[in-house]
């Protein structure tokens, strides 16, 4: 196991350094600059704070001093936040993010799975019908359209839970609800699908013929290959649950570095809007090893492909 893990991680490296260099040069190829967005700057002054910033030299020569800083763990500055640098932005954002990007996700797997496997057990049940009806309601509805809705039910109508802001546990469940459900409804049809096609296995039916439990049956056999699509869709929808934050965080007021991406990409801060990729897309591919493990675990077929 362990070098199956050391294997996967070795690989993410290149792929990591493709990702820098890319968008490093979608950005500065980009029309534009960070110091001509708002009123026009005589060709003298620009020509200074360019030089300040190193956007004076050739590409090549800025690319090779931002990975020297990334090396470093330096993200650079910020030119719309010139105070504070890219690392302070994002370690006062980041915990934030993380914190409902977690709670979405445990409302998600929480409520997905228990569905989908509701629906699979009663299959076309009408306890089947109603998860399958609340995966599709859940897929249909936007989150700028369910978090105004949370928030008028549960805040200006019963008065259960604080409309926006970020200060306790409170105020994460709205959001984390608004953001997770879609994903939920994933995991249930996910679920509900991988349980139904081992339900068919002849190690189900011989759990059955032994005179297991339907309990025992279902949490430890079927769940162990039928939860195999769950954990596949696991890294890319944690990654979407990162972006798909920036509009609840906009909704509930939440102060996480979605605001500050959105504002980077408007007012081309090149060093914010590349440390927020690059430290999303480092997540991301953490995640899908992380998934790649768990995906072992559940089906060891996987670790003997992998071996030399």
């Amino acid at each position: 196991m362990i070098r199956f893990v050391f294997k996967r991680f070795l690989g993410l490296i290149p792929t990591l350094l493709v990702i820098i260099v890319a968008s490093f040069l979608i950005i500065r190829l980009a029309p534009g600059s960070p110091f001509t967005q708002d009123r026009a700057v005589p060709k003298s002054v620009l020509v200074e704070i360019e030089a300040k910033y190193g956007l004076d030299k050739p590409l090549p020569v800025q690319l090779g001093h931002y990975l020297m800083r990334l090396a470093h763990g330096d993200f650079g500055p910020s030119t719309k936040y010139p105070q504070r640098s890219v690392n302070e932005i994002i370690a006062e954002g980041l915990p934030i993010t993380l914190t409902l990007s977690l709670v979405a996700l445990a409302w998600a797997l929480l409520v997905g799975v228990g569905a989908g496997i509701i629906g699979a057990v009663r299959q076309n049940s009408k306890w089947d019908q109603a998860a399958m009806a609340f995966a599709m309601l859940g897929i249909s509805i936007p989150t700028f359209v369910l978090g105004p809705l949370l928030v008028l039910l549960f805040s200006l109508h019963w008065y259960l839970l604080p409309p926006g802001g970020f200060g306790e546990w409170r105020h994460v469940i709205l959001p984390g609800i608004t953001l997770g459900t879609a994903y939920a409804a994933y995991f249930a049809r996910l679920t509900r699908a991988g349980l139904l096609e081992v339900t068919r296995s002849d190690y189900i039916r011989t759990a059955h013929a032994k005179g297991l439990p339907e309990s025992t049956v279902i949490f430890r056999h079927m769940l162990r290959g039928g939860l195999l699509p769950v954990v596949t869709f696991l890294g890319p929808a944690i990654a979407h649950l990162m972006v798909g934050s920036v509009i609840v965080e906009k909704i509930f007021n939440i102060p996480g570095i979605g605001p500050y991406f959105v504002d980077a990409a408007f007012n081309r801060d090149y060093g914010l809007v590349m440390g927020i990729v690059v430290l999303e897309s480092a997540l991301l591919l953490m995640m899908n090893l992380l998934v790649d493990v768990m995906y072992a675990v559940l089906d060891p077929r996987i670790r003997l492909q992998g071996a030399p």
